[in-house]
């Protein structure tokens, strides 16, 4: 049975400015999508689910063994699997360095750490970033939650099987990639959370711009380096999630995880309305990077060209994919806010293609101007019929 996803308002606003907050709340799911859209997407502040919301999922009975994870049953289904493997001891650039490794194998290593009470003289590796669902389509494992269903990102990449979906990060400081929504469902044990309001993130930049690795470091009373830090002005959350919680984190959330215990956890990115503007402004950020390091080169003759292959590269998206993924786009009034979003993001969009002179690079045949144009009619048509309504 599909359930019809609907808001109050078909409204959409842009250039909202996300109030710095130091709380997080705590609800449960017997708050309608509504409200959770309202209080928590449109206004894109962290919330933590109840555990209620997971007692029903057959994984949280199956993967789960009086508090522990069931390895047994773990190896049973997946010890063939070839998955990635992060090793959080060994650094690479600002993140972890990876391999991959069978799940049997895996599974070994982590009950042979276990018992060995998690000795400081073998490897930290931590299994992350496996697509187990997108292997496992017909696995009764979890329902995704009404409120986390408005999912754009997951439908095109869905869609798109030709693309590569692996589009999250690591947990070290970050913010999510592409600017895009998470959700984590804890199944087995508990995790700390750092949370940090969009703009905290720069208290921890060194002087070249780059994040620290870690927010806990005692690098960043190094002032010489940290020269933005202070631990009196900077504002976070510290929050524990305990099991069958789960944590929304919003877009631009920067944000560092720590594993409290042994764990096992569900995590997915999303994109939808609330948030496709600040996604574009992250592209548009970083093209102006790239643009910015290679400018020695403009004057050949497909810098602009060779300039997205560079953002598609790096980024994992470039403009055509981006204006793509605007094309492929509940309740009526779910749908009008979509519009409303790609109108004001589209708008924007084929200003900056113009203002850069890259228009026709990414948008034949005015494609941009078409598609602006349509949802244009479609809501001055809908806006009429509305008001003839009252």
């Amino acid at each position: 049975m599909v359930q019809e996803l609907e808001v109050q308002s078909g409204k959409s606003t842009v250039n909202k400015k996300t109030a710095v907050v130091d709380w997080i709340d705590y609800i449960d799911s017997s708050i309608t999508y509504d409200e959770f859209f309202s209080k928590y997407l449109v206004e894109n502040k962290p919330c933590i689910f109840k555990s209620s919301i997971t007692e029903n999922w057959s994984c949280k009975r199956q993967w789960n063994l009086d508090g522990a994870p069931d390895f047994d049953v773990l190896d049973i289904s997946f010890g063939d699997c070839v998955v990635p493997i992060a090793d959080c001891k060994t650094r690479y650039y600002n993140s972890q360095s990876k391999d991959d490794m069978r799940m049997k194998d895996y599974l070994n290593y982590w009950m042979d750490y276990a018992k060995n009470n998690y000795p400081d003289s073998m490897p930290l590796l931590y299994l992350k970033d496996w697509h187990c669902q997108k292997l496992f389509p017909n696995a009764p494992m979890y329902t995704v939650p009404e409120y986390f269903a408005s999912d754009w990102l997951n439908e095109y990449y869905m869609a798109h099987p030709d693309l590569n979906d692996d589009y999250r990060f690591v947990t070290p400081l970050h913010a999510d990639i592409f600017g895009s929504y998470s959700w984590s469902a804890n199944i087995v044990g508990e995790k700390r959370w750092l949370l940090f309001p969009p703009g905290q993130e720069d208290f921890l930049r060194d002087i070249h711009g780059q994040l620290i690795y870690d927010a806990m470091s005692k690098e960043l009373e190094n002032y010489a380096v940290y020269k933005a830090y202070d631990k009196r002005a900077i504002k976070y959350i510290d929050v524990i999630q305990k099991e069958g919680e789960i944590i929304f984190v919003p877009s631009g959330w920067h944000h560092q995880v720590w594993n409290k215990e042994d764990t096992v956890s569900l995590n997915h990115n999303w994109i939808n309305g609330c948030n496709i503007m600040n996604v574009w402004h992250g592209l548009k950020k970083e093209l102006n990077s790239v643009m910015k390091e290679v400018s020695d080169c403009k004057d050949m003759s497909n810098w602009a060209e060779q300039c997205q292959l560079i953002l598609k590269s790096t980024y994992g998206m470039d403009y055509n994919l981006f204006f793509d993924f605007l094309k492929y786009k509940l309740g009526l009034n779910h749908c009008i806010f979509d519009l409303h979003s790609i109108k004001l993001t589209l708008i924007d969009f084929i200003n900056e293609m113009e203002e850069k002179s890259i228009y026709y690079l990414i948008c034949e045949k005015q494609q941009a101007h078409k598609l602006l144009n349509k949802i244009l009619l479609f809501l001055q048509s809908y806006d009429s019929t509305a008001h003839t309504s009252t």
